[in-house]
């Protein structure tokens, strides 16, 4: 969706054959780094790990893969040069458990969120609520699974179980938890927000023209399971400069130019803990996104913008130097070293297949339980 206001004079850059190479040797490096890092690390610290301590295991999984998944933001606002407008509330660092909600303008928004984490320390313990076809991607959906993230079916009846079951996991208050929820569900299109406004006269519900209707029921099940263990919610609307880029875009460094979140910051505690309260409190939250759309497509940006630290330079050359030379020393003593390495990279593509497929994440023993409850 494009803009009005000064996004005229911000135009797509042209995707250029140097922008093609190096978004070719970008994708080869994410895509190898990511295989060799879950190859190499998942296995002790999702699997062997897990069986002893269950927070020990997410302690570690979130600094080794935070670590890789800062690769991203680097890309987008070092690299690519996109800017990151942040607006409204400012986010205090302490809050280590929130829920964040967020409008869904195209298939990378989930992305731009490791921007907020990464600047607040908490990049390696976000997870999302995601389609569950995603975890059939090739080596990302390994990692989906490994960093816990929940998966469903957009059918009630089939999610909510499957939702519960997980969020009981996440519970404990001394654990950093950043789970991401985005409540329309799919990504916004012109023909399913005609659909959605149809549906919402007919239902005598708001109708929006910059979001979908929200659904309410993911959201109110993570406020039953975390409600008492939440610091906040944070309310995120996204909008982008000149157009809502796809993945490819981000790759190649083409779009966006510019990428703003606005931010409310909810205390847990101000949301009502009734169904029906919470779900007419998402409502009013979506009209209110819907609301700061029209008012950003109109005058290019939304209100109260504040500054936030600009990531460092230098912290993206050592992440990439480090990332970049693990991965070559563990291929390299993969085909070059003891046979050890090549059935120990055989066994781990088994497990993380075998795994990811079935849903499988091991229990700590008995004696090992009662160990992780006291940490």
């Amino acid at each position: 969706m494009e803009v009005s206001g000064d996004s005229d004079n911000l135009k797509n850059r042209p995707l250029t054959p140097l922008r093609i190479l190096r978004g070719l040797i970008i994708l080869l490096i994410f895509l190898s780094t990511a295989f060799t890092f879950l190859i190499y690390f998942a296995p002790p610290f999702a699997l062997a790990l897990r069986l002893l301590s269950v927070h020990q295991s997410r302690k570690s999984i979130s600094f080794i893969f935070g670590y890789w998944l800062a690769l991203w933001p680097y890309l987008f606002e070092t690299i690519n040069r996109t800017t990151v407008v942040f607006s409204g509330d400012t986010l205090p660092v302490v809050e280590k458990r929130v829920l964040l909600i967020a409008n869904h303008r195209t298939e990378v928004d989930w992305m731009y969120l490791w921007n907020i984490a990464l600047r607040k320390g908490c990049l390696g313990y976000i997870k999302y609520v995601l389609k569950s076809s995603l975890m059939r991607l090739p080596i990302f959906g390994w990692g989906f699974h490994v960093l816990e993230f929940i998966p469903v079916e957009r059918k009630r009846e089939v999610d909510e179980p499957v939702m519960l079951q997980m969020l009981s996991t996440f519970k404990d208050p001394r654990e950093p938890l950043w789970l991401a929820l985005f409540p329309e569900g799919t990504d916004f299109t012109e023909e399913k927000c005609k659909r959605s406004q149809k549906f919402a006269a007919e239902a005598g519900l708001p109708t929006l023209s910059n979001v979908l209707l929200p659904k309410t029921r993911g959201f109110t099940v993570c406020l039953e399971a975390l409600h008492n263990s939440l610091d906040a919610v944070y309310d995120l609307t996204i909008a982008y400069k000149p157009r809502c880029p796809s993945f490819m875009d981000n790759v190649f460094g083409t779009d966006p130019s510019e990428v703003h979140i606005h931010v409310k910051r909810v205390l847990a505690k101000e949301i009502p803990a009734s169904e029906a309260e919470s779900s007419a409190w998402l409502m009013d939250s979506f009209e209110s996104k819907d609301k700061l759309l029209s008012d950003f497509n109109a005058q290019g940006q939304f209100p109260n913008p504040r500054p936030e630290e600009e990531l460092s330079i230098l912290k993206c050359i050592a992440t990439f130097a480090v990332i970049v030379s693990l991965t070559v020393l563990f291929l390299y003593l993969t085909l070059y070293s003891h046979s050890f390495l090549k059935v120990y990279v055989g066994l781990s593509f088994t497990y993380l297949s075998f795994a990811t497929y079935y849903k499988f994440r091991p229990s700590p023993s008995v004696g090992s339980c009662k160990e992780s409850k006291s940490h």
